[in-house]
């Protein structure tokens, strides 16, 4: 007769919580989930990893910040500023710089993580974008990604004028006279922000509601609503062998890919620490407090937002006068292209699938270069972006490259309306010209180098046909339809 051996406390608590919530379930079904292995997968992660950062610094900065426009006499360990009135704000942001232990470098690696989030989300969404993964059934993902860039957009803003210095009180002038050009209820717009007239006494304690409470929270359900998409829908892969509209050929999340995630937040936020200690970035004890007799010389937004401004610098100061009312067009203008510009990427997936008839789910990403059109527009939005963000320095471009300010503001209108045609144009192109390329190492295989002599007396170069492996990702896709001649499109090759 056997004895059955009693579970341990260990099994007994799993046991215990498997029979009222099903963790046993859910984990045999996701912990083995498959991820595909690919570098360009790493860009989410750095996003999510310096949204991470950003909140476990943002919690450390928060318990010495004072969110208050009260002026008060500084007396603290920056003796420059000795006896300057400022306010709350400003002063408690050099203590945290200057007297508190380890607050510059968490102000810095908070500032750093910041830019790195920002630029790591615009890279990971050109990445979907060129690839084509946004397509169904990944839509509303895509928006929920967008949705993201929009808000950390203005979280950056927020955080970047709590100081109260004289650098972002400049941008703070810039975004009231955006909200003063709008028609009608602009003034009001301008009251409400700032809590009275302009610079008001609310504006810091309103940005730092928004910038620790509201939109944290709401990037961070987005981030969760993100991330559970990504598991239902399952990871997009590139062709290749294996590789079909119904598998995901890859590693295990548990372990392998759990034990790389792990290392790989440790790589970025070393990564963030080591530039905070090494470049110093928005040193505020430099510009000095806010004053609105003042303006910072030489003054620049975050390089997110350097676009928005370029959109102003370069317009034109046009008004005009409607029924007793004056409208500011060179800024209500670019206040108005702007969202735009940002809108058009929200919505590029559905305008795709309605333009090409595309309904079908795609769960394989694309090569850009068999994609000419949508690589050629994204390409074309970057080059934009570039010479708006140039826009938004003109005066620094001048100034370096000593030139009349006028010649760079000028030679950037041109370019607003030249560059992207001519990007567009040559991108294309430039994929065309790949695909051809592709074509003939599939039909006549890899050049060698090796010279032969025909017994006749030719000379031909030795080509090397392809393994089945290359030939599979060079011929996996459908054929785009500027190559197709006297065939219906979407063939596949």
């Amino acid at each position: 007769m056997s004895t059955r051996e009693l579970p341990g406390r260990g099994e007994r608590v799993a046991d215990w919580f498997d029979g009222r919530l099903g963790i046993h379930t859910l984990g045999r079904k996701y912990l083995r989930k498959v991820f595909p292995d690919h570098w360009s997968f790493l860009l989410g992660e750095i996003c999510l990893y310096s949204f991470v950062v950003l909140i476990l610094t943002g919690v450390y900065l928060t318990l010495f910040f004072h969110p208050s426009m009260n002026e008060v006499t500084y007396h603290g360990s920056y003796v420059p500023l000795n006896g300057v009135r400022m306010s709350e704000a400003y002063a408690s942001t050099l203590d945290i710089s200057f007297d508190v232990r380890g607050g510059l470098l968490m102000r810095q690696v908070h500032h750093w993580a910041a830019l790195v989030f920002v630029a790591g989300m615009l890279t990971h969404m050109m990445r979907h974008f060129f690839t084509g993964s946004f397509r169904k059934p990944r839509e509303v993902n895509w928006v929920f990604g967008w949705s993201l860039l929009l808000l950390a957009l203005f979280e950056g803003l927020f955080g970047y004028s709590l100081p109260d210095d004289l650098l972002s009180g400049t941008g703070m002038r810039f975004v009231n006279g955006a909200l003063l050009s709008v028609p009608v209820v602009g003034t009001y717009l301008s009251m409400f922000l700032f809590g009275g007239e302009y610079p008001g006494h609310d504006i810091v304690a309103r940005f730092y509601s928004l910038h620790i409470l509201v939109i944290p929270g709401i990037m961070a359900a987005l981030v969760v609503a993100h991330l559970i998409l990504v598991v239902y829908h399952k990871h997009t892969q590139f062709a290749g062998p294996g590789r079909t509209e119904r598998n995901v050929v890859g590693t295990p999340f548990m372990p392998v890919y759990l034990a790389k995630a792990g290392g790989f937040f440790f790589l970025v936020f070393g990564a963030l620490a080591l530039m905070a200690a090494v470049a110093s970035i928005n040193p505020v004890w430099s510009y000095g407090p806010y004053r609105a007799d003042q303006v910072s010389t030489g003054a620049q937004p975050d390089w997110y937002l350097g676009f928005a401004e370029g959109l102003v610098r370069i317009m034109p100061g046009w008004e005009i006068t409607l029924w007793g009312h004056t409208l500011v067009l060179g800024v209500l203008i670019p206040i108005v292209v702007f969202p735009l510009l940002l809108v058009l990427i929200g919505v590029y997936p559905f305008l795709e699938a309605r333009v090409t008839g595309d309904k079908g789910e795609h769960h394989l990403l694309d090569r850009p270069r068999n994609r000419p059109g949508r690589t050629g527009i994204g390409a074309a939005w970057i080059s934009l972006y570039l010479v708006l963000l140039a826009g938004g320095g003109n005066d620094i471009v001048a100034t370096r490259l000593h030139l009349s300010i006028n010649t760079v503001t000028w030679a950037i209108r041109i370019a607003v309306l030249v560059v992207p045609v001519a990007v567009f144009v040559v991108t294309r192109r430039i994929c065309l010209g790949l695909q051809l390329r592709d074509r003939e190492r599939v039909l006549h295989g890899r050049e060698t180098g090796v010279i032969k002599r025909l017994p006749h007396g030719e000379y031909v170069e030795v080509h090397e046909p392809l393994s089945q492996a290359e030939l599979h990702t060079l011929t996996a896709h459908q054929r785009p339809g500027e190559l197709v001649r006297h065939e219906p499109r979407g063939n596949p090759r």
